[in-house]
């Protein structure tokens, strides 16, 4: 009988030990975070760390050279900082938001991955998406997750729609992505009115009196081709058509002859490299010689313009929300160069791509959001709109709707089939607004 209740007091020690230790000090406590299925993310990396983090990126199609190295911009950064978040260790996967049928991003794709992310208790944030598209899909999915909202942080989308309403965004837009009522999404970059008004302003400065506008038909290409419309009407500048393109389309030569029937001095492409950019960049060229080809971010990476286009993309600007390398703080600069000598960085000439450096930058805003926080998604979520992070952009912060404060776009063109720096523009908020 003695043995039985010292036996049975035994156990009652180590259960209560084992309870102290689960309410003291989590990090100390808590097992290891439960990696994301494999057939949509790699191996986790720090496997024994507390909590998850995945960024969700197209990893396949044209462009997966710059997700990819931007996906390694993230993991260097978490190994910099030693998987640790304050008193918490984290743990990384890069996830996968395209098809190798579709090329690109995939609705079915970003679906499932949001379900996944919102279904592991262990996951405290996202770092996408890349696409504005998959955004829509991805907010309101991690915005109902249970113990959430999970935050979000893209160091890409620019669609207007994801953080507040103004032209060319669809009804109920920002609202419909937040059915708590409560925000979780915040980006790094300036949004499409702040691009839309820093390529009108360009093409003013290029002597562009006459536009003739095209859209790709999707939420990012119709909003920043509309944003373009309004601020280059605002400067001034005629309008002389505003139409889509079809991104199937096996010639675009009519295309090509009636934006310059129509006397068009420049041609502004709102939307996607990947919806057959190549090809009309090349039949442009070729039936509307002289006329100035304006595009905004959708049209990176830049390489992708040359190889598509034939070579045919020399001379064409292509806008990218943020600054250029040669632009950033110390710290980015220190960044870019230790993250390029690290070993499979792939980084082109030495320099990160752009997008790397913000996707840096939004690893870094977690890390600092999950110290401050008590470990539970919603706390995340709270610290990621009230923290100023400390990042290789400098000091960040983000207003109520989860747009950034600073709005810099580069504008980059293409000489001798290379990027080039041309300037850097920071539109007037006056300019933005009445547009």
């Amino acid at each position: 009988m003695k043995k039985r209740i010292y036996a049975g007091a035994g156990a009652s020690a180590v259960i209560a030990i084992a309870v102290l230790a689960a309410t003291v000090g989590g990090a100390f406590a808590r097992s290891t975070a439960q990696p994301l299925p494999a057939s949509s993310c790699s191996a986790i990396q720090n496997g024994s760390g507390q909590y998850l983090v995945a960024s969700d990126l197209p990893l396949q199609g044209s462009g997966r050279t710059q997700t990819i190295q931007m996906s390694k911009a993230i993991a260097y950064i978490f190994k910099q900082h030693n998987w640790k978040a304050g008193k918490y260790t984290i743990a990384y996967q890069s996830c996968d938001d395209a098809t190798a049928q579709a090329g690109k991003w995939d609705s079915g794709k970003a679906s499932a991955n949001a379900n996944n992310y919102a279904n592991n208790k262990d996951v405290l944030g996202v770092i996408g998406t890349f696409n504005s598209g998959a955004a829509e899909i991805e907010i309101p999915i991690l915005n109902r997750a249970p113990g959430g909202p999970v935050a979000m942080i893209s160091p890409a989308n620019t669609y207007v729609g994801l953080t507040h309403a103004g032209p060319g965004t669809a009804p109920g837009e920002p609202g419909k992505y937040y059915p708590t009522g409560k925000r979780n999404y915040i980006r790094i970059v300036a949004a499409d009115d702040f691009q839309g008004a820093a390529d009108a302003l360009l093409a003013k400065s290029l002597g562009v009196k006459k536009v003739f506008i095209l859209n790709d038909k999707e939420a990012y290409g119709l909003g920043v081709a509309t944003d373009f419309k309004r601020s280059a009407q605002r400067l001034g500048i005629k309008v002389v058509g505003f139409t889509a393109w079809d991104g199937k389309a096996s010639s675009y030569e009519a295309l090509a002859v009636k934006i310059k029937t129509a006397g068009a001095q420049g041609v502004f492409l709102g939307g996607l490299i990947c919806e057959n950019g190549g090809k009309l960049i090349k039949d442009l060229v070729a039936n509307a010689p002289g006329v100035k080809i304006l595009a905004p971010d959708g049209f990176t990476p830049i390489s992708a313009d040359v190889q598509q286009s034939g070579g045919k993309a020399e001379g064409m600007t292509v806008s990218v929300a943020g600054l250029p390398v040669e632009k950033l703080p110390a710290a980015g600069k220190a960044f870019g160069k230790a993250f390029c000598a690290s070993k499979g960085a792939g980084c082109a000439g030495g320099q990160p791509d752009p997008y790397s450096v913000y996707a840096a930058a939004a690893a870094q805003v977690f890390l600092a959001a999950i110290g401050a926080s008590d470990g539970s998604r919603s706390s995340v979520n709270d610290q990621v709109f009230k923290v100023t992070a400390n990042t290789v952009l400098g000091a960040i912060k983000f207003n109520q709707n989860g747009d950034v404060t600073s709005n810099p776009v580069t504008i980059y063109k293409i000489k001798g089939g290379k990027s080039t720096t041309l300037k850097v523009i920071v539109p007037k908020g006056s300019l933005v607004a009445s547009a």
